[in-house]
């Protein structure tokens, strides 16, 4: 495997940082990840996926929204808009220095990310989710206690994951007015969903609304145990081994 640092031009003038992790032998596709809320492209479940996938023949570009790990921007101005945003500004890097993605592969709200950016990326053959929310306004419950002072102060500092963030009234606004039922019944792509029963962050029935929502072909597959960061050692060779099967027929 050989790993590419790369610099991208943002979707609102903000540099992010970015790996692109390939193959060193024959190349089958791109594919694009997108990482979970508040996490970043070196989260183990982002790290770990991308590099099992390149066993497979696939390359991989993971990028840190704005706001978050070494990319420029200041996470309080962002949103679910602005994350969407970015995703086609990283696909369009892809499209103009290697390849446009084929594979479009996100995990929590990145995943909900990535169903609201597919239709703008025709290239993209295939598409997975792992363990994301049906809905942007279904992460508001992850900082619920502190909804009522950001409505009234127009921000506040939730703690996520052990760190502290800023987030102001405009994300709470943008997440609520995004609905993906449309673009999930329109998907014109293959598409996985993946998900544990037990995911105690995101509850197993977002899965089974994004799946039942989507057309034909489709397919989900349960993740049994797994918890919702995909953190464990062997899980996330795990699941890129079950993507790398799946999109097979889609990317010959």
């Amino acid at each position: 495997m050989r790993t590419h640092k790369l610099e991208i031009a943002g979707a609102h003038g903000h540099v992010l940082a970015a790996r692109l992790d390939a193959p060193e032998g024959a190349l089958r596709a791109y594919a694009l990840f997108a990482h979970c809320f508040t996490c970043g492209k070196d989260a183990l479940a982002s790290r770990r996926i991308a590099q099992a996938l390149t066993a497979h023949g696939i390359a991989v570009l993971r990028f840190d929204f704005a706001g978050l790990g070494a990319s420029g921007g200041d996470f309080a101005d962002t949103n679910f808009s602005s994350n969407v945003a970015d995703l086609l500004a990283a696909a369009e890097h892809l499209r103009q220095h290697y390849a446009a993605p084929a594979l479009l592969i996100g995990h929590s709200l990145g995943g909900t990310a990535i169903l609201a950016a597919a239709g703008a990326i025709p290239e993209a053959r295939a598409v997975v989710t792992l363990s994301s929310p049906s809905a942007p306004s279904q992460i508001l419950g992850l900082f619920s206690a502190h909804l009522e002072q950001i409505a009234e102060h127009g921000e506040a500092q939730v703690q996520l994951a052990g760190r502290p963030f800023r987030i102001k009234r405009q994300f709470l606004d943008d997440a609520a007015a995004h609905s993906l039922h449309g673009k999930i019944a329109q998907l014109d792509k293959a598409l996985l969903v993946m998900h544990a029963p037990g995911d105690t962050t995101v509850a197993f029935a977002h899965a089974m609304e994004i799946f039942t929502a989507a057309p034909q072909p489709k397919s989900f597959i349960s993740l049994d145990d797994i918890e919702h960061t995909l953190a464990g050692r062997d899980e996330g060779r795990y699941v890129a081994d079950l993507i790398a099967a799946w999109s097979a027929r889609y990317l010959a």
